[in-house]
């Protein structure tokens, strides 16, 4: 059975629901799953997940949530290399400023820098154009991670 880390970066609470509706679903799929809503990089990297999948909103300017960005900076300063795992991000915001999904695209950069292997392209949620998100990203990750 493959493991999935959940990673979530959430502020009001979309991106959480996003995650526990994934987590629901790939579990019913066959997959172990472990939610990390206040992640911290040394339980992450224990869990020892075949692919980590970061569903995270932006807030501020392009910023990070702050539930997640103690886990984003230590990722970024210890550099544990991921050459032996996947990963999936979705980023949720909202089309109408310029930082659209911008914790997102940083967190595609950093898994990148890890040299961690992508199964897909990001998916981007716009606000704008949904108010159901999962509507979106379940059927996205059905499509990426099959049923085991």
């Amino acid at each position: 059975m493959k493991k999935i880390a959940l990673v979530v970066g959430t502020v009001y609470g979309g991106a959480q629901y996003v995650a526990e509706q994934a987590d629901a679903e790939l579990q019913q799929r066959g997959y172990g799953c472990r939610l990390f809503l206040d992640p911290k990089l040394d339980d992450v990297l224990a869990y020892n997940a075949d692919i980590w999948l970061v569903i995270t909103s932006t807030t501020g300017q392009g910023d990070i949530p702050d539930n997640v960005q103690p886990f984003f900076l230590e990722a970024r300063d210890r550099f544990p290399l991921l050459t032996d795992k996947h990963y999936l991000v979705i980023g949720l915001g909202d089309s109408s400023y310029d930082t659209f999904c911008g914790a997102g695209k940083q967190f595609v950069e950093l898994l990148q820098e890890l040299q961690g292997k992508p199964l897909a392209e990001p998916l981007w949620i716009d606000a704008c154009e949904t108010l159901e998100p999962e509507g979106i990203a379940l059927p996205w990750l059905a499509q990426h991670l099959p049923a085991q």
